[in-house]
Parts: structure tokens; sequence; C-alpha cells
């Protein structure tokens, strides 16, 4: 089947794919050039998604792809609003990625602050963080490691991924106040430390 690369039902698709809110013809029109018939695009797109597991609508105005009314069910889950991390939760979290296996009382050593629990539960319950035994050391205290679905989210193979301190001042993610956290979080021997991590998993 040979596929025209100029119709203009696959950019009316494509737009209304990539689109954040329902868009009108004239926003369609303004995407794939005033040259386009729309209407007949979206009549045609509309034909040939009836039926399937998405479908093209038309409310007021406005055209957007949507799930099938009868499959709606198929979709409906109770979500948690996902919980933006604190400061304090940001910093534990790299501190740990970086150092694990890590104990809070080295977390706060590092931060040069107490950490509440509430901290690490967030992290917990985030499902970045877990607890990875005890310390053979007096007091048997317990230690800190992140988790694969933390690699997941981030995006990262493994922690040899992590960025260092240079990367992230070339993305220009560091300000000179984090900067100096940072450097705080990461280390010196951070990098030598998660290669050899990474090599023990």
């Amino acid at each position: 089947m040979t596929i025209d690369p100029d119709d203009p039902a696959r950019a009316v698709e494509a737009v209304l794919f990539a689109a954040e809110e329902p868009l009108t013809l004239e926003m369609i029109r303004a995407h794939v050039g005033e040259g386009a018939d729309v209407r007949a695009a979206l009549d045609r797109l509309a034909e040939q998604y009836a039926g399937r597991g998405i479908e093209i609508v038309q409310r007021g105005d406005r055209w957007y792809f949507q799930t099938a009314g009868d499959l709606a069910h198929l979709l409906r889950r109770d979500r948690e609003e996902a919980r933006r991390l604190s400061r304090a939760a940001i910093e534990t979290l790299a501190i740990i990625a970086y150092h694990e296996p890590v104990t809070r009382a080295e977390i706060e050593s590092i931060r040069g602050v107490q950490i509440s629990k509430g901290t690490l539960d967030v992290l917990m319950e985030a499902g970045w963080a877990r607890p990875a035994g005890r310390r053979e050391t007096p007091g048997r205290p317990l230690t800190y490691t992140t988790t694969p679905e933390f690699l997941t989210h981030f995006g990262l193979a493994s922690r040899r991924d992590l960025p260092g301190i240079d990367d992230l001042r070339a993305a220009g993610l560091l300000d000179p106040i984090d900067l100096a956290m940072a450097e705080m979080a990461i280390g010196e021997d951070s990098e030598e430390a998660v290669a050899n991590a990474s090599e023990q998993d």
C-alpha cells in the first residue's frame, strides 16, 4: 500500500494526536496549511476510526481523539494525584542514588540537617527508595537504596547512567546554590562508587 506523504488526512491525524486540547478547524488548518481541506479530512478520519478503540469526535466546534465510549470502563482506575517532591526529598533521593546503600545518619551528614521520617516515607511510597538491610556497625542502622522503579522513572539503564556534576552543569540544571548542594550529594568519589556498585549488581 502506497501512502501519500502529502495526504491531508494523515497530517490532520498527526496534529490531533499530538494536541493537548481539542482543536477547531482553524487551529488544525494553522498546522497543516491553508490549502488543505481539513473538514473533508476530519470526516474521512471519523469514518475510518468509527467502531475502533479510539475515535475522532466533534464537540461544539472542536475536534479530538477520545476512547470509545463503550470502553471507558476499562480505563477507570483509582489514581492518586502525583505529589510534588519537596526540596528535602529531592536532595535525599539524590544522596541515596549516588551513595547507596546509605543510612539516615549518613544522609543527614551530607545534607547538614536532620531529615524527617516523612521524607523517606514519601520516597518509599513513590517506589523510588527502599530499605536495604542493616549496616554491621553499632546500632545496626537501616540502609536505603534506590529501586528499579527509580531507574525506570528517570530513564536510566543502570546507576552508571546517573549524571555527574559536569553533565548537570552542561545541561543548565544547576544554579550556584544548587551546585553546592549537588557537589555534596554526589561527592567526589561517587562516580567510582556508582561504577563499582553497578559491576556488582
